[in-house]
């Protein structure tokens, strides 16, 4: 889930080394944190979110199929 992430939010952006995808695990439910540089936040968010419920929508398509749940959280980073 991590690399498939991490993939779709690398093509998004314009500094892709700057991308990284931090995990934090709880009895019920995974959180994904999406850390991107601070000029490409609107990129992995999208007008009116709609990029980010994309990806979302993605992660919790396969999330329900392995009976797992995810949280996706966007964060940016200011050099």
């Amino acid at each position: 889930m991590i690399d498939l992430v991490e993939n779709i939010v690398k093509q998004l952006v314009d500094y892709p080394e700057s991308v990284k995808i931090n995990t934090f695990e709880s009895q019920s439910s995974t959180i994904l944190e999406v850390v991107v540089d601070k000029q490409d936040i609107g990129k992995v968010i999208g007008r009116q979110g709609r990029t980010a419920d994309s990806i979302r929508h993605i992660v919790n398509c396969i999330a329900f199929k392995d009976k797992k749940r995810y949280i996706l959280q966007i964060i940016d980073v200011v050099h």
